[in-house]
């Protein structure tokens, strides 16, 4: 087990890299391997001036701006053992296989099990895009520090950008619907809006191995049943292993002319986006320490810190 003791480097000694936005990918409870990023660019004193995320990356997104180097990892690993997180039963219900309702809206709280710094968050310069899809029209909308004023307000949004299609049910903001970010332009990588808003150089943190090559998770005909009054959501399941194999292509390619710095896993994770076995977490957990700790020098290079 690596699992080390660490601080964020305070305030003061933070260090922004102004030309860089940090990109996060999703990928559910496989983002144990992921949260070691966090933490070490936290406890670096390391931040940048555009923070972007989708599903599990967006909750990366909110213990980074928030400097909670221990949720960080706590929100992957450990609760994993909460029995309250979801199973087969809550989905039978209706609230999902993770039970949304209780995973983001009953565990930020001062008093609960995974409480969030809002404070810090809030007071936080850099900004944030979480991305959601929007089930009527198969927008992929941006979530951003103006669409939050509460802690409701951003779990909610974390909630929308997170909510797995049939495994949990869509979440609702202002009369809207929306399914997990994954199904958007990006196809689970929010790249998209780091270009769009100017960026030109990026630290992608990846939860698949350089290897990986998505193919269909489900026959189309099962997506265009399910998804029958909602057609856009059956289209962009459909189309997704395509979207997300060239956006893929377009990182590395990035990183191949000097304009990415990319952290993929050097094997896939023990762990899928489902598991909750926290002994898999733990496992995930250290082999992305481990890569991490070993690419940190490297990091600071291509930073220039």
């Amino acid at each position: 087990m690596l699992d080390l003791p660490m601080t964020a480097a305070p305030f003061d000694q933070v260090q922004t890299v102004d030309d860089v936005a940090l990109v996060f990918e999703g990928g559910g409870m496989r983002a144990a391997v992921s949260a070691p990023v966090v933490q070490l660019l936290l406890r670096e004193g390391i931040t940048f001036p555009l923070v972007c995320g989708i599903s599990a990356g967006s909750s990366h997104c909110v213990n980074f701006l928030a400097r909670q180097i221990d949720r960080a990892k706590r929100s992957f690993v450990e609760f994993g053992a909460d029995p309250r997180i979801g199973n087969i039963g809550t989905w039978l219900r209706g609230r999902g296989l993770f039970d949304s309702e209780y995973v983001y809206m009953q565990t930020a709280g001062p008093n609960d099990c995974l409480p969030l710094d809002f404070a810090s968050f809030k007071a936080n310069p850099a900004e944030l895009r979480i991305g959601a899809f929007s089930i009527d029209d198969g927008q992929e909308v941006y979530f951003r520090q103006n669409d939050i004023t509460c802690l409701r307000d951003l779990m909610l949004i974390v909630r929308a950008s997170s909510s797995m299609p049939i495994l949990m049910p869509p979440t609702e903001i202002k009369g809207r619907k929306f399914l997990d970010g994954a199904m958007g332009a990006g196809g689970g990588i929010p790249l998209d809006i780091a270009i769009a808003e100017g960026y030109k150089r990026f630290f992608i943190v990846l939860t698949r191995d350089r290897s990986y090559r998505k193919t269909a998770e489900g026959p189309s005909w099962l997506f265009k049943t399910w998804w029958r009054n909602h057609p856009a959501v059956a289209e962009a399941l459909v189309t997704r292993p395509p979207v997300y194999n060239t956006m893929r292509e377009q990182i590395f390619d990035l990183e191949q002319s000097g304009q990415a710095l990319v952290f993929a896993p050097a094997t896939p994770p023990p762990s899928r986006s489902s598991t909750t076995d926290v002994a898999k977490l733990q496992a995930t957990y250290d082999m992305g320490l481990a890569q991490a700790e070993a690419e940190l020098p490297g990091w600071k290079e291509w930073l220039g810190l």
